[in-house]
């Protein structure tokens, strides 16, 4: 403690001291529920990137599996139509 500060509170007795330590408290909680608006604000935020991020995840995920399917149906039907790219299965076309 300043020593400015403890002689001036001296002045003032046990009272004062009690005062004193009555406003550090009060202006250290302020600052705290200051500190905790601030976090509770930047969370709510993280809170709404996170949900738009994690829609586009899935909308990309269901874009791959559709993607997928499609591409799994083409292979079938190249197969199917001799066209598939197995053992063979290029050259049958083209030699015939």
């Amino acid at each position: 403690m300043d020593p400015t500060i403890a002689a001036t509170v001296a002045q003032f007795g046990v009272a004062g001291l009690i005062g004193w330590m009555w406003l550090a408290e009060r202006r250290s909680a302020g600052e705290r529920e200051q500190q905790l608006r601030d976090l509770h604000q930047r969370v709510q935020a993280d809170a709404v990137s996170l949900g738009a991020l994690l829609k586009a995840l899935d909308d990309n995920t269901r874009a791959i599996v559709t993607l997928e399917g499609t591409q799994r149906r083409l292979v079938d039907a190249f197969e199917r139509a001799g066209l598939g790219s197995g053992p063979g299965g290029g050259e049958r076309s083209r030699a015939a």
